[in-house]
């Protein structure tokens, strides 16, 4: 799975101080694979180090967007050019239209497997932002936020239910 966006997600060396845990660290948030898990690693390193620094906390959010990528069936999210480009990607007629309300020029790349959505500009960033699309008015969380919404528009099987809602 990888996930190349233009954000700072990373353990300070001044938050953990030993290159072996930090690289420890990195190893198990590379290996998560529920959101459950992602909340028990920022649990430890609350616990272990304090309050987390703005990039430890955009690192978890890029951990939690992987488990879903990856709940998607998806391997990649990375930008190119002035897209983000999701793959791999099917949508069926109807998610297409979908999206293209939604993310006016988006590209479907059947041969490819894969769209590419119009990377957000750093006005619609800040808009999402403010009007609660995101839990932060920092730029890096709201690329996150909106690449996972993304994803949750184009794979509508891993939208968050509702709570008390049935799982199917």
């Amino acid at each position: 799975m990888k996930i190349e966006l233009p954000v700072d997600a990373h353990l300070p060396h001044g938050y953990v101080p030993s290159e072996r845990l930090r690289l420890e660290m990195y190893k198990r948030l590379a290996e998560v694979r529920t959101q459950e898990q992602v909340d028990e690693v920022r649990a430890e390193l609350v616990d272990r180090y304090g309050d987390l620094p703005t990039p430890v906390d955009n690192l978890l959010a890029v951990a939690r967007l992987r488990v879903k990528a990856r709940d998607a069936g998806l391997s990649d999210v990375n930008v190119q050019g002035n897209f983000v480009r999701f793959a791999p990607l099917d949508p069926p007629d109807s998610v297409r239209v979908r999206l293209d309300r939604l993310y006016p020029k988006t590209i479907v790349k059947t041969a490819l497997h894969s769209i590419l959505v119009p990377r957000p500009t750093a006005g619609e960033l800040k808009r999402l932002a403010a009007s609660g699309g995101s839990t932060s008015s920092d730029a890096d969380r709201a690329v996150l936020d909106w690449a996972s919404r993304v994803i949750e528009d184009a794979v509508p099987a891993v939208r968050p239910q509702p709570e008390g809602a049935a799982q199917s």
